[in-house]
């Protein structure tokens, strides 16, 4: 509950509220809603104003945890202003909470620092806007189920009507229908006459009243209504709202429910559980073996688009097709390639060309990131998915124009997933060491933080705090009104039906964190912690071995707080600090293979990266695994030898690198391709094959195969082809031949494995989600802004000369040429502080509190109280000047 409030002088605005604020205060306020500091505002008047806007209104509402929601829906049905005590009636109920009781303060407190409630404690005020997105309607019913007061819903009735009613509820007659109504809510809000009243109803008719008690209060009745309504109607339990409906008044609805305004409310957030523990080890082993595995699969995507990859659609992204061949590549189903393509994608290493014909490729940041130790390579990924508002779970669904989400395209960015990212892990850094949680506990904490919002049906523009009209009960076939539920409303008044976005972030979040190597079988791994700025665990002396991974653990801890968010230079020293701890977990690159008599290699671990890229060009992966397993085949030896290499070099190569010997029947074949590589030569004709066999030349034109390459003999050693060059070596390998190309000058061409790259790119910038938060040094200079401004627009004026110069509170004071540089003159004797109105070079007028310290030259020097700095200012630019009273 706020101090700041002055008892003896209660504020009767918002503005006056925030006048007697503290400047801490008020940077509090300007961290949780940075909307209003963009631009900053010019007083606290302008502060106030902007505060109370619907889009500065609904955003706040939306980042409120339930309890605090639940506190301002309660504020929205009570009286306007409300005390304290009212209050927490209706969050604790006639028996009290204890629970609520001491979490109420600090939520009122949260609501009084983000300026959405205003008033000392006896006269508390929700922002008018707020109250009219909360406070229920026909249109749109409130989470609470309540539904208007009896005023609000007998506002249509006649004075003879509500005279009748009156005195069939026992009360007596009153001259006016305000007092009458007065008198019957009177009755509704008494307990023990309310209960007097409630023991003459009918059975039937109180089956009635408790089926519309928790909403919708709304029904529908006949013309002729059946007696147990009729009993309701004659005494004001049930009110006329239109013609065949009916609503159950607030009042009765809050007597009924024991002064509760929700049925179940939330003061304490629900812990997150432990659904399984295992020894921190083991987490950092599996973590680091799904880190290595991460870097691996993300080198052979962008490896097998080396020479460019898909081509690009015409409305941007990937085609299915393309995203099932890359998926199929790397052995992964389609949503897991998405993420991988995504995260490469986030991480600048992969982007489109810009040619005509656009197609996709690596970018020059991958060759150096390839060069980059493993750990911060990782650190590059990792710190890339967690800031990136790209997400890869919504791939293949449709968006608002009924076209399939692709990856790589356009409508995949959802700015809530940030922040669902940090918050997820910091949850996970809440659990002890090498606990995994349980993931319904997870998304019950997330839901509480921010409970889902259930947005109208309706045309329009729908609005992030609107609700579902309830559908209206409905009078049954005997006269009794029959409840129906509200839509997109559970039993308990949380939002239902589809699963929430911020939910399915959450468990995406998860997913992907367990492949990058963040968590490790779900809990998060050390340098995991690292990451995101939580404190570093310790591995304990003696590590309790799991007891498997589907025993419950009753964890009854408190949450560890969560990490602020890190700025940019500290997140690159968080990730610096992550790349440390995890380097000494990755396994160390090998220098050797085990060459087999089939014609394969294993290389029983990661390999030296020399290495790996000459065995790749060398040989074909055939499997993956702990042991990677190549393949040596014809093409892959003609490929070395296309890439420059000599068999020489090859067999060289080999015996480097190999702890067991050359297996013979490998040999062989690199000598036999090699014997035959560069038999024949290939040119630009269009193209042209030339041999020093002519009987070589004779086979291939006998060759059916060769007929689609449009060959003929030019001399007895040249064959020349309609085709083009590469496509002519193609056709001639395919017919089991070993071609090789050549210049212009008959030198061999040697095909390097160099890769295709893209021009320099920017990795994809995140779509925020609202202005960014103020840093310290913002809002020190915004809150001296806003007070020199507050000053400069409420400080008192004297009249100057005899003219109007005092003008009233937000109007430029107006005053001569003469007037104005003998005043400011005169400041300059007397150290005086005025008050001008100054107009600068963009028209833009605007009034300042200055304390001039020199007059020259047709410049006014002085110390802008405004701007806390002394300016000059031209003196043909000051529209007038005005003493402050004493």
């Amino acid at each position: 509950m706020s101090t700041e409030e002055n008892p003896a002088a209660a504020p009767r605005s918002l503005a006056e509220a925030l006048r007697g604020r503290h400047d801490v205060s008020l940077a509090a306020l300007l961290r949780s809603r940075p909307d209003l500091i963009t631009p900053v505002p010019t007083d606290l008047t302008q502060l106030a104003t902007r505060a109370g806007t619907r889009a500065s209104v609904v955003r706040a509402l939306e980042r409120l945890d339930r309890f605090t929601l639940q506190a301002a829906q309660a504020l929205a049905v009570a009286s306007d202003p409300a005390t304290y005590g009212e209050l927490l009636g209706l969050m604790a109920g006639d028996d009290g909470d204890p629970a609520v009781s001491a979490a109420l303060p600090h939520a009122l407190g949260t609501l009084r620092e983000q300026a959405l409630v205003w008033g000392g404690e006896d006269r508390l005020r929700l922002v008018r806007t707020a109250r009219e997105l909360l406070a229920p309607s026909p249109q749109h019913p409130s989470p609470t189920g309540l539904g208007p007061t009896v005023r609000e819903a007998a506002a249509g009735m006649s004075p003879g009507r509500i005279q009748e009613i009156v005195a069939t509820a026992g009360l007596p007659s009153t001259h006016d229908s305000v007092s009458a109504l007065e008198a019957l809510a009177g009755l509704f809000s008494d307990p023990e006459r309310m209960s007097a009243l409630l023991d003459q109803a009918p059975s039937e008719s109180v089956e009635v009243l408790e089926r519309l008690v928790w909403g919708p209060p709304y029904g529908q009745v006949t013309a002729d209504p059946a007696p147990r309504l009729r009993w309701l109607l004659d005494r004001g339990l049930l009110l006329p709202t239109a013609p065949g409906t009916v609503v159950l008044p607030r009042e009765v609805a809050l007597r009924l429910r024991a002064g509760r305004a929700h049925r179940t409310t939330e003061p304490v957030p629900p812990a997150v559980e432990a659904a399984a523990a295992h020894a921190p080890r083991i987490v950092d082993a599996t973590a680091a073996g799904q880190a290595y595995t991460a870097l691996a699969t993300v080198e052979e995507l962008l490896k097998d688009w080396h020479e460019g990859g898909p081509a690009v659609l015409r409305a941007g992204g990937l085609s299915v097709r393309d995203l099932k061949r890359t998926a199929v590549a790397l052995d992964v189903p389609e949503p897991v390639a998405a993420f991988w393509v995504e995260l490469a994608y986030a991480a600048g290493l992969l982007a489109s060309d810009g040619e005509a014909d656009e197609r996709y490729a690596a970018t020059p940041a991958y060759d150096e990131w390839l060069e980059r130790p493993a750990g911060e390579r990782w650190a590059r990924l990792a710190t890339a998915w967690l800031a990136a508002t790209r997400t890869p779970g919504v791939v293949g669904e449709r968006d608002a124009k009924d076209r399939t989400l692709s990856a790589l395209g356009p409508g995949l960015d959802r700015s809530a997933a940030p922040e669902v990212r940090h918050r997820v892990l910091a949850l996970l850094a809440g659990l002890p060491e090498g606990a995994a949680p349980d993931g319904e506990s997870l998304l019950a904490r997330l839901r509480w933080e921010r409970p889902p919002r259930v947005v109208r049906t309706g045309g329009g523009a729908p609005s992030p705090y609107a609700r579902r009209t309830p559908a209206q009960p409905a009078e049954g076939a005997r006269g009794a009104v029959a409840r129906a539920e509200t839509p997109g409303y559970a039993e308990d008044g949380r939002a239902g039906g589809e699963d929430d976005l911020r939910s399915r972030l959450a468990r995406w979040t998860l997913a992907e964190a367990e492949m990058l190597g963040v968590t490790g079988r779900g809990a998060l791994s050390s340098h995991g912690r690292a990451l995101i700025g939580a404190p570093a665990s310790r591995h304990a002396e003696a590590e309790p071995e799991p007891t498997g991974p589907g025993d419950k653990l009753p964890v009854h801890h408190r949450q560890a707080p969560a990490p602020r968010v890190l700025s940019p230079a500290e997140q690159a020293t968080a990730a610096a600090g992550a790349a440390r701890l995890l380097e000494p977990l990755l396994p160390e690159p090998l220098d050797h293979v085990l060459l087999q008599a089939d014609l394969t290699a294993v290389a029983p671990g990661p390999l030296e990266r020399p290495l790996a890229d000459m065995l790749g060009v060398l040989a074909d992966v055939e499997s993956k695994g702990g042991a990677t397993v190549y393949r040596f085949t014809p093409g892959s030896v003609r490929r070395a030898l296309d890439a420059g290499r000599s068999a020489a070099d090859l067999h060289a190569f080999l015996a480097a690198h190999s702890r067991t010997p050359v297996p013979q029947p490998l040999a062989y074949l690199i000598d036999d391709v090699a014997r035959r590589h560069g038999h024949l030569r290939v040119g630009a004709a269009s193209s042209y094959v030339r041999c020093d066999d002519d009987a070589v030349l004779n086979e291939i034109l006998a060759d059916k195969r060769a007929a689609g390459l449009g060959l003929r003999r030019l001399a007895p050693t040249v064959l020349a082809a309609r085709t083009d060059p590469a496509a002519l070596l193609e056709g001639l390998r395919a017919m089991g031949f070993a071609p090789a190309a050549e210049s212009a000058e008959g030198d061999v061409l040697i095909a390097r494995a160099d890769a295709y790259r893209t021009p320099p790119r920017t990795p994809p910038a995140p779509v925020p989600d609202g202005p960014p938060v103020p840093d310290d040094t913002l809002l020190a200079a915004a809150v001296r802004a806003v007070r020199a401004g507050d000053l400069a627009s409420t400080a008192p004026r004297k009249p100057v000369g005899g003219e109007a110069g005092g003008a009233e509170p937000g109007e430029l004071p107006r005053t001569s040429a003469a007037d104005t540089l003998a005043t400011l003159q005169a400041a300059v004797l007397t150290n005086d502080t005025v008050w001008i109105g100054y107009v600068n070079a963009e028209g833009a007028a605007s009034q300042r509190v200055i304390a001039p310290i020199r007059v020259e030259g047709g410049f006014v020097t002085a110390y802008d109280h405004t701007a806390d700095e002394v300016r000059t200012y031209p003196l043909h630019r000051i529209t007038g000047v005005a003493e402050l009273a004493d």
